[in-house]
């Protein structure tokens, strides 16, 4: 009996996430496996028609193409990914695309304070849903996508229950599972913020709620606590973005009133779904709510301003063409926007073998040397049938890779049995969902950069996970991890089955 008890109250785990890869020879993947059998065939080529020597130099050629795609860091860069990745964010340099001026005095023909970069083509409007509730509506005419943006207020894990907790994560991964149901979604993003509490609104509070007849001593408590209660505390907002694809199974576009009225319909119950996560009272944001995070985003001093201007009962109306930065300018390991200074990393390894579901506690957690820190989780949900598609062939490259040496590693061993296992569960029923991760530290001078570095590598060894400084794009990968429902794989040069192939 006792035994049974301990096995009941044993702390649940999670695991098994898998980074599909391609078939390959020598771990080269597809594109190199291509690489080494054609320059294979042009040795013997070059044999035949120049003789020793030529046969000699296009081996060389051969080997150096090799032994950039074979190299690889401990992120899984190649020596060739991470070559082009300088050559051009040297070509960008050389143009002038890492600076943005925008404004009456800027460099744009419009004079506004457009968004740059991914967003810079845009658009914002607002409908309502069917609960009457005003929601924002993102149109990315590049991509034809969608997005909506819902904001959430978490409970949080403390003093709550592991049953409970365990209830909360069974019930977010049955909705991300949903997700493969709803037709024409794309992606989705989930974005924890935290910042320094300006305590304007606790000020405002208290003022409203206070009594003419307040003894004296009840108003110099409540007068010490507004003026000494923000030093320490912080502000933490949740935001969860899902982007549709604007056509129809027929590939017929679909205009921007139509899709308004479609997700005004499914707003409710995708908000709805949400309360058993966890998540709180989920509810739409408006599109001045989102025209606020944005400017504040960009532009973090202005978060006092535009709280004031709230507690005076006089919020700024802001309008799309706002919430841009008046001057940026991106470098190769950081970012400078208006009023402050910003690095972004990126996931390139989830956490290996067996975590809990406080793992990332402490990343999305404030901290004392980041001044505003963004997590962001990316989602790329996948239908049924291309995840049993995706599960087969990820299981046939691991076995692949497992069987083709006489003496395989214990790591493409334990890749097979991962790979088996999750071709099982989705066998069984159980959703396949791509995911990613994009952390952004924001501070407010240069000299606070080393600290901030210092704290989001710490940050990343508590949440087991390898993250990777978005060198050569940092305007990209900042924008990426703001609430925008911004799908950064339709926007690659590259396509991302070639890059995957690497």
């Amino acid at each position: 009996m006792a035994a049974a008890e301990n096995v009941r109250r044993a702390p649940r785990t999670y695991g098994n996430w898998r980074q599909p890869a391609s078939a390959g020879i020598a771990g080269l993947g597809m594109l190199g496996t291509a690489i080494l059998m054609g320059g294979l065939l042009l040795v013997v080529i070059a044999t035949m028609s120049g003789g020793i020597k030529a046969a000699f130099v296009t081996l060389v050629i051969v080997g150096i193409a090799i032994g950039l795609l074979i190299t690889k860091d401990k992120h899984g860069q190649s020596t060739l990914q991470r070559l082009s990745t300088s050559i051009g964010w040297q070509r960008a340099k050389m143009a002038k695309h890492n600076l943005y001026r925008s404004g009456p005095l800027g460099r744009t023909a419009w004079g506004k304070f457009q968004l740059p970069g991914l967003a810079a083509a845009s658009q914002l409007s607002e409908y309502q849903d069917s609960y009457g509730r005003p929601f924002a509506l993102l149109f990315y005419p590049s991509t034809r996508h969608f997005t909506v943006v819902i904001n959430a207020e978490p409970d949080g894990a403390s003093l709550v229950d592991e049953e409970q907790v365990d209830i909360w994560v069974a019930h977010w991964g049955q909705w991300l599972a949903s997700l493969g149901h709803e037709p024409g979604i794309v992606a989705a993003s989930v974005t924890v913020e935290s910042a320094p509490d300006t305590g304007i609104r606790l000020r405002r509070e208290v003022g409203n709620n206070m009594m003419d007849n307040t003894p004296a001593i009840a108003r110099a408590m409540l007068t010490e606590v507004v003026q000494t209660y923000p030093e320490g505390s912080a502000l933490v907002s949740a935001r969860v973005a899902l982007t549709f694809k604007g056509t129809d199974r027929s590939g017929k576009r679909r205009k921007e009133d139509d899709m308004g009225r479609e997700l005004a319909a499914r707003l409710p119950a995708l908000t709805q779904s949400l309360n058993a996560t966890g998540a709180g009272a989920a509810r739409p944001v408006s599109a001045q709510e989102l025209c606020e995070a944005i400017r504040i985003a960009y532009d973090p001093a202005s978060a006092a301003l535009i709280d004031e201007a709230r507690s005076q009962g006089m919020p700024p109306e802001l309008q799309w063409t706002d919430v841009g930065p008046a001057a940026a300018q991106a470098f190769w390991d950081k970012y400078r926007h208006d009023s402050a200074w910003s690095m972004t990393w990126q996931m390139s390894q989830a956490p290996r073998g067996e975590v809990f579901s406080s793992v990332l506690s402490q990343l999305v957690a404030p901290h004392p040397d980041i001044d505003r820190k963004r997590v962001t989780l990316l989602y790329r949900p996948l239908d049924a049938g291309t995840a049993a598609r995706m599960v087969e062939a990820d299981k046939r490259n691991a076995s692949f890779r497992a069987t083709t040496s006489a003496r395989p590693s214990a790591r493409s061993l334990a890749e097979a049995r991962a790979a088996d296992r999750s071709a099982q569960e989705e066998a069984r029923g159980a959703g396949l969902v791509n995911f990613g991760m994009v952390v952004t530290g924001t501070v407010m001078s240069a000299e606070q950069l080393p600290d901030m570095v210092a704290a989001i590598d710490n940050l990343g060894a508590t949440a087991r996970v390898l993250l990777r400084p978005a060198y050569g794009s940092q305007d990209s990968a900042f924008v990426s991890a703001l609430p925008l429902g911004i799908v950064v794989s339709s926007h690659l040069a590259v396509p991302a089955g070639l890059r995957e192939s690497l």
